[in-house]
């Protein structure tokens, strides 16, 4: 195990380049899996949640060759071997997007079997979006310790309607349509920038999608889709991490290759609490020295941010929202009405000496700007981590912070990253020495 020491309080400026989006890569990784030809990937982040989904590729008989340090190729050509289609049980558990490989499984096999997944303890996270979408595309599933799915005489398109726009089962679902002849017509899907980005990546494979970004994505899939290349996109949620560093630390930082169309709602709620940011071409310039101010509403009510489905605030940036308002003047209303445990991490920054108020597990007050201490905490999640890191480098004084392989599940390198920004935090082994 290891854990991060931070002595805080130094500014972080710089040039960074965002890495490829975690929650993009993984869905495409599991695409490979459609077709029996070779899929190369660029710009894939080398981060724990990668190296798992890869391992269990692996296991299912897909071969993966490393051809660059973020480019991999992968070729599933050997999958009908006696127990394909079955997902390890154990690396399962580890991530949440194991899921991810029922849609391609059931479309490419006929079959899946897939053992409850893993993942961050942020509330109760439904399957019964992903079953409900397989099940309307024909697939029939029984649950006996793992979740058993069929298919016999293969899926059949149809229409699909979700009863929540679930990301990973909107891609479930678009993955099995597109390897499913016949149009397919699903609503009320999701429509963040990793499943558009899907979408293109199984449009290079061979199936037609129309409403790629919308809410309603009509596919006409086919029997056979072929090999392709493919870049994951930047990852958003990285690059509003790197913004609120810059903020909370007063840096001027420039953020290279940043895909700004994905970043207006990002940039519009950070703006509304003080943090400026400037386009320049491909890259984002958040100046150095801003003093954050949240703004009140019109008649001077109480300001709010609240996540929600794209193209809305992201969820996963709301922790990283929460210690960033820590440092703001004025106070914010903080509605995460997704996950009921994302916002328990928060008592970890009163700990620092943040003013919250927890109103129930979905909402919290901030008030700012609070001189934070130094702290010695564990990581609870990949992006309340990162959001005690962040607080961590706008403290002054020494912190740490255990059980950071949460953290390196989504961010890859961090600490390198960050002390090439100036910052001064070490990787240290809390194994006991071996003599």
């Amino acid at each position: 195990m290891e854990k991060f020491v931070i002595d805080g309080g130094v500014p972080l400026s710089g040039t960074v380049t965002p890495a490829g989006n975690k929650n993009g890569a993984l869905p495409i990784l599991a695409a490979c899996v459609l077709t029996e030809e070779e899929v190369v990937v660029s710009n894939v982040p080398r981060i724990r949640d990668v190296e798992t989904m890869l391992e269990i590729l692996e296991r299912l008989g897909v071969s993966v060759e490393w051809r660059d340090e973020h480019e991999v190729a992968l070729r599933a050509a050997d999958l009908d071997s006696e127990g394909a289609g079955e997902i390890d049980r154990d690396l399962a558990e580890r991530i949440r997007a194991s899921f991810l490989l029922a849609g391609p499984l059931l479309a490419r096999l006929g079959r899946a079997v897939m053992p409850p997944p893993g993942g961050d303890v942020i509330g109760r996270r439904r399957l019964d979006p992903h079953l409900d979408a397989l099940r309307a595309l024909g697939a029939e599933h029984e649950l006996n310790g793992s979740i058993r799915l069929t298919a016999n005489g293969g899926l059949r398109a149809g229409e699909v309607f979700m009863d929540e726009p679930s990301v990973m089962a909107t891609e479930n679902a678009l993955m099995a349509a597109a390897l499913t002849p016949g149009t397919t017509v699903m609503g009320n899907v999701a429509c963040e920038p990793h499943v558009q980005d899907l979408a293109r990546m199984l449009t290079k494979m061979g199936a037609r999608i129309e409403g790629i970004g919308s809410n309603v994505m009509t596919v006409h899939g086919s029997d056979k889709l072929g090999g392709c290349t493919h870049r994951v996109s930047p990852d958003h949620i990285e690059v509003g991490s790197f913004m609120a560093l810059a903020g909370v630390t007063g840096g001027e930082l420039r953020i290279k290759d940043v895909n700004a169309d994905d970043m207006r709602m990002i940039r519009l709620v950070f703006g509304r609490i003080g943090l400026q940011s400037e386009l320049d071409g491909g890259d984002m310039f958040v100046p150095g020295g801003q003093t954050l101010v949240v703004s009140r509403d019109l008649g001077e009510y109480k300001s709010k941010i609240q996540d929600g489905p794209w193209p809305a605030f992201p969820a996963d940036l709301t922790s990283i929202a929460v210690a960033l308002a820590t440092q703001c003047a004025g106070s914010i209303l903080i509605h995460e009405w997704m996950f009921e445990n994302r916002l328990i991490f928060t008592d970890k920054l009163v700990a620092m000496g943040a003013d919250i108020v927890m109103c129930d597990p979905h909402r919290a007050i901030v008030t700012g700007p609070s001189r934070l201490r130094p702290i010695s905490t564990t990581s609870p999640d990949i992006r309340a981590g990162m959001a005690m890191l962040i607080a961590a480098l706008a403290a002054e004084g020494r912190s740490e912070i255990g059980d950071v392989w949460q953290i390196d599940r989504g961010y890859e390198r961090i600490d390198a990253r960050l002390r090439d920004l100036g910052a001064r935090i070490e990787r240290v082994s809390t194994e006991p020495a071996r003599v």
